[in-house]
């Protein structure tokens, strides 16, 4: 990209994972910084529409109405021909693959800024070479492409901040009958991504008991694909205390439960991203991935990692079987943490 660029409305392609767009808002706080008249929209899922609007530095959000893993070309082409009279000057995208960089090309946007993946030569104009060593994170790798010249390094990255106004706190409050006078936990115990990133159910249900036995509500967030997780967790602790909200909420009133908790405790997840910019005190529990990565973006949260041998495997499932990077972190290290009186 050229130097005296002056961009004045900019289509950011986002990403398809929960923590990855909380981590996308760094960039969009950095964009702003540079460009403060800068309109910034963004093509996103329709369930991250909800989470952008905790984002004040994004206009709209514009929704791709393509399943997962499905390529959608026709789907593609007639959402550039309509964003083509949206008078974008810059596109920047972020996922890697051939067929997100369709989208800025066909709506023939003068610069389209991403890293060379997938062979993307022509539908990316702006092309920058990823150098992962010196971009280790995925926040860095986000803010660095809307950089230029491309940083060899970013180290001031802005940090996510998600906000919410007070009507909006009060209405879930109300919702979900939740006591002032009550601390609340909440315990984020899902992971998409799969079972070796999942910290035990019988480890967040003995933390549970903890802060129930201590006077605090708890509730269990997370989606309908949690379920199983939630409802065993749920059986073990058997306490009025303990409500299990997963498939029961919308995004919007996720990111509000996680910003009244006093405390949450999550694996590394979407959850955990949200948790960490809503500032609410956060112990992040990883097992299969790698916490310098993708670590919460709070200067207060605790990392509980063990770093064994065989840690990060980066797999879905473990490897060897014995999931003592999960396993071996005990229920007491966290109540500990958390400081529950």
């Amino acid at each position: 990209m050229l130097t005296d660029f002056h961009p004045r409305r900019c289509l950011i392609v986002g990403p398809s994972w929960v923590g990855d767009m909380v981590m996308a808002q760094s960039l969009f706080i950095d964009l702003k910084r540079q460009f403060p008249q800068l309109l910034i929209d963004v093509l996103a899922p329709e369930w991250s529409l909800d989470l952008l609007h905790t984002m004040p530095q994004v206009n709209r959000g514009h929704v791709l109405e393509t399943g997962h893993g499905e390529i959608g070309l026709k789907k593609r082409y007639q959402l550039a021909q309509h964003l083509k009279r949206g008078g974008y000057d810059w596109s920047i995208v972020l996922p890697n693959s051939f067929k997100s960089a369709l989208v800025p090309w066909w709506a023939k946007i003068a610069v389209r800024t991403g890293y060379r993946r997938e062979m993307r030569y022509g539908l990316i104009n702006d092309m920058r070479i990823l150098d992962k060593q010196a971009l280790g994170k995925t926040v860095e790798r986000f803010v660095a492409l809307g950089r230029s010249p491309h940083p060899r390094q970013v180290t001031d990255y802005p940090l996510p901040k998600l906000e919410l106004d007070q009507q909006q706190l009060s209405e879930t409050s109300s919702k979900f009958a939740l006591d002032s006078s009550e601390k609340l936990l909440a315990l984020c115990p899902g992971a998409e991504y799969g079972p070796a990133k999942r910290w035990p159910e019988a480890h967040y249900a003995a933390v549970a008991q903890a802060a129930t036995r201590q006077g605090w509500r708890v509730v269990i967030l997370g989606s309908a694909k949690d379920a199983a997780v939630s409802h065993k967790i749920v059986s073990l602790v058997q306490s009025d205390h303990c409500t299990d909200l997963c498939g029961k909420t919308s995004m919007s009133e996720v990111v509000a439960l996680l910003k009244l908790s006093s405390a949450a405790v999550s694996n590394d997840s979407g959850l955990m991203h949200i948790a960490a910019a809503v500032d609410t005190h956060l112990i992040a529990i990883y097992g299969s991935s790698d916490p310098g990565f993708t670590p919460p973006l709070n200067p207060s949260a605790q990392i509980i990692y063990r770093g064994l041998e065989c840690s990060p495997c980066f797999q879905r499932v473990c490897p060897k079987g014995h999931l003592d990077c999960l396993v071996g972190i005990e229920p007491q290290q966290v109540v500990s943490s958390l400081k529950l009186q």
